[in-house]
């Protein structure tokens, strides 16, 4: 599995993300439906289905925060959503992940490329199906 679809799993799998303020949303359970074998009704759940509205990545990291021991600066450092996601967050991997995400200014250059990968996760959670606030996207 790539870095980025590491990311995105963790933050898209986290609990938070599942928590909607609506009836009907992802892990709610829906009126009954017929068991086409029993003729019984049973309760037709939501859990496997795609997301009905897109994650609130703010949220999810933000709940994630709470409950880390550590005061992590994810909002604005790569290195610190990683730690927070539970990743390596070596400069290694931050090169593999540029690779990924398709930078191409110098990797040598460490604190522009880090810059350049916050925005850019963030804009690609956003193209996957999260909710990102224009702040976060940079």
């Amino acid at each position: 599995m790539s870095l980025f679809e590491t990311i995105k799993s963790k933050i898209f799998g986290h609990k938070a993300a599942a928590a909607t303020p609506e009836a009907g949303g992802i892990g709610s359970i829906a009126p009954t439906a017929t068991d086409a074998n029993a003729g019984t009704p049973t309760p037709a759940t939501t859990a496997g289905a795609a997301p009905s509205q897109p994650v609130d990545v703010e949220a999810v990291l933000k709940d994630m925060a709470s409950k880390n021991p550590q005061q992590l600066n994810w909002q604005t450092s790569i290195v610190d959503l990683m730690k927070l996601l539970g990743l390596d967050s070596s400069f290694a991997n931050r090169k593999e992940l540029a690779g990924e995400l398709g930078y191409t200014g110098s990797t040598e250059d460490s604190a522009s490329m880090n810059i350049w990968l916050q925005k850019q996760v963030m804009q690609k959670l956003a193209e996957n199906g999260g909710k990102v606030p224009e702040s976060l996207k940079g």
